[in-house]
């Protein structure tokens, strides 16, 4: 058929002395009598559906003949028209013969009216035409999309220290009750008992991280020397990575990559494959990270390149040939006060560090005295007037920390003044400024103030039982703002200056719980991360996992229990029921006793088949609503109206499909489908990336949906829009619309199944 059109031919000849000659025709190639069916791009098993096809009459007469559709099976090539007359119980006519009339020149419609059996995979329609002595005919194959769709669902299951805890999958225990057409597929306990651990996993992802900007590179010291430090402290962590590499090669897959039956698309068919390989990657390197002569000589390679970096006046520069950078300076100078704070470094104890140390601080004196002479010399009012700048409250920070070496007689105007400013205007800024305020304070010998910051902070603080201790603005873009490292500094400030116990774990547990659902995203907030995790608070990775779970009247116990083959260290375990197995009438009820500290997490996932219009809606932290409205133009514009089962759409209406998407927390790597009806068309045919409301997003069309891909989802509401042109008569399943995010399948959600009708 696309052969049927209008070419250009085009000539040239020369000869031997370069004479030439050319010409341009134009040829068109048609048939006297044409078919052209109009077929969906696939038939949902269940539909009914009218199938159209043109007849063209291109002759120089008027023509009278019959039109035949035959249908086959595309895989066997048998005919099987009978059987779906038989399987339309005779409520319509449909295959055979057509009669047809056409005018020369014109052309006319013939229409099928077909019902979609089960049991095919694809079906082959052949249209032939005759009129006179013209023939014509077409045969292609269209797929064929069952009705009945592998459904998950999901249930997540939170846990604090020393909690019982009770669960009810009562989505589970009714929809088996009230529906005729579920097939149980699996039902899948997964559960992590101490995902503290994954901090210890992250190291190796600052050690190869492979950019050598000196951010970077001092990462990699940090990496290494705060491994050597949780080797020689923690000999246990030692023992479980070596375990990790002896029995449990599963301890090594990213979470990506882990739990592929539950994912809801294949991870070879994202983007984020190459990124699930690279998490991998990571993980089998933390063996190599343990080495300790390996590790003696990474730091020293790293201390090497960091000192190449340093400017001869005392700055840091971001990469070489660079301006020295004074806010990269005062973060590698404040990762080195975590180190020693921590014993991990003895920093005054080694010459070569602690003169780096001396000239990088002596380097932001002199920065912070050249902004304050600024304020001073352009802005006579600077006495009564806020002028504390980020800058200036992280450089306070970072010289509390260091307190032993001398501030210069010519700096002492402008610590001073800083330092009554962050007294005056810490209300004015931010919960991140607010911590490094409180804890700068707190090392100069304020008694009162940096304890009214953290009663203030913890007053405006979100305390939830899963998700534990934040701040609904924990999210930014500037440094100033970074949701990983404000809640680390959190963990750092409750813990030294009121020795809050509870609040560290509250503060520690969104950290672990952040980590669930997302990758922690840069060097920086990994090193921050990790320093609060390991070291403040209570030692959970000192504790045994010590969770028992009981699934029905069936008894889990993966600290004593071998066949359940408990990872070392995360004590994750999976355990599958599948067909007979299942008991719904039991089994929807968990009860998870957790006797250890820390936090837990896990879900229970249930899959099974039914009929895509009678899934009902099921919810996570996502929640979907999905709804079709007809486009309609009016005097006033265009306007648009829900559909219903009462509207009734025609050939050529316009659709509009708006998807509702809440989540509320941040997530990395979701995958959201929404499936259309075979009588429906996009006109949006061209995938790409998008931007929405912030969000950025890579949306793909595919024959049977259209697909969104967020590699970073932030907390909110956002709303998608895309237009459909109704294209076929019948009665259509609309499928649904799923979501689910691939780092953590357990949150995952879909709308209800529809259906739609199309009528003369």
């Amino acid at each position: 058929p696309e052969s049927l059109t209008k070419w250009k031919v085009m000539g040239f000849a020369h000869t031997k002395d370069l004479k030439y000659g050319q010409f341009e025709k134009e040829v068109i190639t048609q048939k006297e009598l044409m078919v052209q069916p109009n077929a969906p791009r696939f038939f949902r098993e269940g539909d009914n559906i009218t199938f159209i096809s043109k007849v063209s009459n291109l002759s120089d007469k008027d023509l009278t003949g019959n039109a035949e559709l035959k249908l086959y099976d595309a895989l066997t090539d048998k005919e099987i028209s009978a059987s779906i007359i038989e399987a339309m119980h005779g409520n319509f006519p449909t295959i055979g013969f057509r009669e047809f009339t056409v005018k020369k020149g014109l052309s006319t419609s013939i229409e099928w009216n077909l019902h979609i059996p089960e049991g095919y995979s694809a079906i082959k329609y052949k249209v032939v035409a005759k009129a006179n002595n013209f023939t014509d005919g077409e045969e292609t194959a269209v797929p064929v999309l069952t009705n009945r769709m592998l459904v998950t669902e999901s249930m997540p299951m939170p846990i604090r220290s020393n909690q019982t805890k009770e669960f009810n999958f009562t989505k589970f225990t009714n929809q088996n009750n009230n529906s005729t057409t579920l097939k149980n597929h699996s039902y899948t306990l997964e559960f992590t008992a101490n995902p503290a651990w994954y901090a210890v996993q992250a190291l190796p992802y600052l050690m190869e991280y492979p950019y050598e900007c000196a951010e970077q590179t001092f990462a990699r010291y940090y990496a290494n020397s705060l491994a050597t430090y949780v080797v020689n402290s923690k000999p246990k962590i030692k023992a479980i990575f070596d375990a990790w590499k002896t029995s449990s090669p599963d301890a090594f897959l990213s979470n990506l990559e882990k739990n592929q039956e539950l994912k809801a698309l294949v991870l070879e068919e994202t983007p984020w494959v190459l990124q699930s390989k690279s998490e991998t990657e990571n993980k089998k390197r933390v063996g190599l990270l343990f080495d300790l002569n390996k590790m003696s000589n990474e730091q020293i390679q790293a201390f090497k390149k960091l000192k190449k970096k340093q400017s001869s006046n005392g700055g840091f520069v971001w990469f070489d040939g660079g301006p020295d950078d004074w806010y990269i300076t005062q973060h590698i100078v404040t990762g080195f006060s975590h180190l020693d704070k921590l014993g991990v470094i003895k920093a005054r104890e080694n010459g070569e560090v602690w003169s780096m140390i001396t000239q990088a601080v002596e380097y932001c004196d002199n920065r912070m005295r050249e902004e304050y002479e600024w304020v001073k010399k352009y802005n006579p009012k600077y006495k009564t007037e806020n002028h504390l700048s980020y800058m200036a409250i992280q450089y306070l920070y970072m010289r509390s920390n260091f307190q032993d070496i001398n501030i210069d007689k010519r700096h002492k105007e402008h610590f001073d003044y800083y330092k009554k400013q962050e007294q005056t205007y810490w209300l004015q800024n931010s919960r991140y400024m607010q911590g490094m305020i409180a804890l700068s304070l707190h090392r100069y010998k304020d008694a009162t103030l940096p304890k009214d910051i953290l009663k203030s902070l913890k007053e405006n603080s979100i305390n939830s039982e899963e998700m534990g201790m934040y701040w609904k603005e924990n999210y930014g873009y500037s440094w100033y703002e970074a949701p990983i490292e404000m809640q680390a500094l959190m963990i750092e400030a409750f813990d030294e200056i009121n020795n809050d116990t509870k609040s560290v774990d509250d503060l520690k547990t969104w950290l672990v719980k952040s980590k669930q659902t997302q990758h922690w995203g840069t060097t920086r907030s990994t090193t921050d991360a990790v320093y609060a995790l390991l070291l403040k608070g209570t030692d959970w990775l000192a504790t045994e996992p010590n969770v028992e779970i009981t699934v029905g009247d069936i008894k889990l116990d993966p600290k004593n229990d071998k066949s359940l083959n408990a990872e070392p260290g995360t004590g994750y375990f999976k355990k599958v029921w599948n067909g007979s197995d299942i008991k719904p009438a039991t089994m929807g009820k968990i009860k998870v006793e957790k006797k250890d500290v820390g936090v837990s997490y896990g879900a229970m996932y249930w899959q099974y088949f039914e009929q895509l219009d009678k899934i009902t809606p099921h919810e996570t932290p996502l929640k979907l609503k999905k709804q079709l409205f007809l486009q309609k133009n009016t005097a006033s514009g265009i306007v648009i109206e829900p559909i219903t089962e009462t509207t009734k759409l025609k050939l050529g209406d316009k659709i509009k499909v708006r998807i509702e998407l809440r989540v509320d927390r941040d997530m990395s790597y979701v995958h959201m489908k929404d499936m259309r009806a075979s009588g429906f068309e996009p006109t949006n045919v061209m995938s790409g990336y998008k931007y929405q409301d912030g969000l950025g997003y890579y949306e793909s069309t595919r024959d049977a949906a259209t697909n969104f891909f967020f590699s970073y989802l932030n907390k909110g509401t956002y709303v998608f829009e895309y237009p459909l042109v109704v294209n076929h008569y019948g009665d259509f399943s609309n499928g649904i619309t799923t979501i689910q995010c691939m780092y953590s399948p357990e949150f995952t959600s879909h709308s209800e199944g529809i259906r739609v009708k199309v009528v003369k």
